[in-house]
C-alpha cells in the first residue's frame, strides 16, 4: 500500500506544480499569511515559490545562523529554502529535497529567476536522502512529513543527516483525536494530509525513539479552514484533487480513478460534514540530536 500512496501523491503534486500558482494569486497569498508567512518574506522570493501548501512557516523558528547547511524535506517549488538561503548567507547552503520531479523543475525555474547561488535540489524521497551522515545543521520541513507512509523511517533519517547539535524544526499536521472511519480511510483525505496524520504524543514518541532529545510539539491554533481561500487548488490539505473514489486497494484505502469534479465534491462534502478543527492540528516541531 505504501508503493501505491507515494505514487499517488508524486501525481497530485506533480499536477499541483504545474497549475501556475503564486502569491500573486489573492487566495494562495492569503494562505501563506495565516500560516506566519509575512508580505515582506513573500515578496523577497519568486511568487511562484509559494504554491499555497504550507501549514506553517518553518523558517520562523528554526534559529538559522549564517553559513549552516539547512535541508527541505519535501521543498515543493522552493519557498523555504529560498528564505533558508537569505538567512544562512553566501557561505551557507540551503537544499531542496523532492520526489516529484514538476516540483523539482519549478524549484530550478525559481531558483534562476531569484539569482540565488547557495541553494540546490534534489529528486528523492525523504526516508532516503542523497546526504552524508553528520552533514546538516538543521532540517525543515513544511506539511510533508504527514505524507511519508513509514514516518520512523523518515525521523531516522533526518537522525542519520543531522550533526550533533543540529536540529529538526518542522511544520506539519497531526491528530489531535482520532479521525472519523470516513476520513481515516479515504486515500483522497491521505493525499491532501488529513488522513495520513499521526497522533501529536506518536509523533513525540517517534522522535525520541529516533534517538531525539528536547523535542517540543506545540499546537499552533492555525485554522486549516484557511485552504478553503484557494480556489480549485489541488494539493495538500485543499478543496480540489483529481480523480475519484472507488474500489480499493490491498490496504483498504479507495483508489483514485478519474473524474476531478466528482472527487472535488467528495472532498468539499467531507469539510462540510466534518469540523476538521477538531480532530487535525498544525504543529510547530522541534527536537535536538544530541
Amino acid at each position: 500500500m505504501s508503493q501505491s500512496i507515494e505514487e499517488l501523491v508524486r501525481s497530485r503534486y506533480g499536477a499541483v506544480a504545474q497549475r501556475g500558482l503564486s502569491s500573486q494569486q489573492q487566495g494562495v497569498q492569503a494562505v501563506a499569511s495565516a500560516f506566519g508567512y509575512s508580505a515582506e518574506q513573500l515578496a523577497s522570493i519568486p511568487a511562484e515559490a509559494n504554491l499555497g501548501l504550507s501549514c506553517g512557516n518553518p523558517t520562523a523558528f528554526a534559529s538559522l545562523k549564517a553559513g549552516e547547511v539547512v535541508v527541505d524535506l519535501g521543498c515543493g517549488g522552493g519557498l523555504d529554502v529560498f528564505l533558508a538561503a537569505a538567512r544562512v548567507g553566501p557561505h551557507g547552503r540551503a537544499i531542496g529535497i523532492d520526489m516529484t520531479p514538476e516540483m523539482l523543475a519549478l524549484a530550478r525555474k525559481n531558483a534562476e529567476a531569484s539569482g540565488a547561488t547557495n541553494v540546490e535540489f534534489h529528486q528523492a524521497t525523504i526516508d532516503q536522502l542523497p546526504l552524508a551522515d553528520a552533514s546538516v545543521d538543521c532540517v525543515i520541513s513544511n506539511c510533508v512529513i504527514n505524507l511519508a507512509p513509514d514516518k520512523s523511517a523518515v525521523f531516522r533519517e533526518i537522525a542519520r543527516v543531522l550533526k550533533p547539535g543540529g536540529r529538526l524544526a518542522v511544520s506539519d499536521l497531526a491528530l489531535r483525536k482520532p479521525l472519523p472511519a470516513e476520513i481515516s480511510g479515504d486515500l483522497l483525505a491521505y493525499v491532501g494530509c488529513i488522513a495520513g496524520a499521526i497522533p501529536i504524543e506518536d509523533y513525540r514518541q517517534g522522535l525520541l525513539a529516533a534517538g531525539f532529545a528536547a523535542v517540543e510539539i506545540v499546537d499552533t491554533g492555525a485554522d486549516l479552514n484557511a485552504y478553503a481561500q484557494i480556489e480549485n487548488q489541488s494539493g495538500c490539505c485543499s478543496p480540489a484533487m483529481g480523480g475519484s473514489c472507488g474500489a480499493s486497494d490491498p490496504g483498504g484505502l479507495p483508489i483514485l480513478e478519474s473524474a476531478e469534479e466528482d472527487l472535488i465534491t467528495r472532498f468539499r462534502d467531507l469539510l462540510s460534514r466534518f469540523d476538521i478543527n477538531a480532530y487535525v492540528a498544525s504543529v510547530r516541531v522541534y527536537a535536538v540530536k544530541p
